[in-house]
């Protein structure tokens, strides 16, 4: 009992910290480029933030390929929360702050039916693609990082051809959602997090190997006038109060 208490007050003291550090920063009004599969976490910990901080987020939500055309040509910005696959193109890297980024979030890929809809078997590769094969159509986003894996999960799987001609191409997380609740895609495709909402029933994680990770990683932008603004909320996606929300929403701090 009472390493639990030391473990509770620890962690109640190391928050504290945080948020005097936060207040002792001059707000800031801070342009923050986000991955849009984290929308519904920075829903919660923007205005948890900036109550603490006195900071205030614009926050601009996007695919990687789109997150790679805002940090290149978008205009100016003070940090990203973004997939790592943003720092995979070297014109977006040259915009962050060089060395290493804080990995803030991760999350896997799954499948999800309407809501009510009977639950298809996904619990092997085999299993995953004879479902896949037998589905009318399928809802995912090629473009974002997520999609790409799922395309490759399609390739390893020799159903690459023809999952095509079944794709419903969505423009946002939202958008996979809606189709699947809707009805106009008989599968969602994408991450776990995003598959988990009203209106959709999780089937499960894609099986196995065929599994991938993305993980959301936070940097500073080499131009930003907010280094200490955007260093807060760093730090603060690092407390347990952000991790719980996180975590809450269905990705792993």
């Amino acid at each position: 009992m009472k390493n639990l208490w030391r473990r509770v007050l620890a962690s109640t003291l190391g928050l504290a910290l945080v948020l005097l550090c936060l207040t002792n920063v001059q707000a800031a009004e801070l342009r923050v480029l986000a991955g849009g599969a984290m929308k519904t976490i920075w829903d919660e910990l923007k205005p948890k933030f900036e109550q603490a901080s006195g900071h205030k987020l614009i926050i601009r939500f996007g695919t990687t390929p789109e997150l790679i055309k805002l940090a290149t040509t978008g205009g100016p910005f003070d940090l990203g929360v973004v997939p790592r696959e943003v720092f995979k193109d070297a014109a977006a890297q040259g915009q962050f702050v060089a060395g290493p980024t804080t990995d803030i979030a991760g999350v896997g890929l799954g499948v999800a039916v309407r809501s009510g809809a009977s639950k298809p078997d996904i619990s092997t590769p085999d299993a995953l693609k004879q479902t896949l094969l037998k589905a009318q159509s399928i809802a995912t986003i090629p473009a974002s990082a997520a999609g790409a894996q799922v395309l490759r999960a399609f390739e390893r799987l020799g159903i690459g051809d023809a999952m095509k001609a079944k794709t419903r191409v969505q423009p946002t997380p939202a958008n996979v959602v809606e189709a699947v609740a809707k009805g106009d895609a008989e599968l969602g495709v994408f991450l776990l997090n995003v598959l988990t909402a009203p209106g959709l029933d999780v089937v499960g994680p894609f099986p196995g190997d065929l599994q991938q990770v993305i993980v959301f990683t936070a940097a500073l932008s080499k131009d930003t006038k907010e280094k200490a603004g955007a260093q807060a909320l760093i730090t603060y996606l690092k407390t347990p109060e952000a991790a719980a929300i996180i975590k809450a929403k269905g990705m792993m701090p």
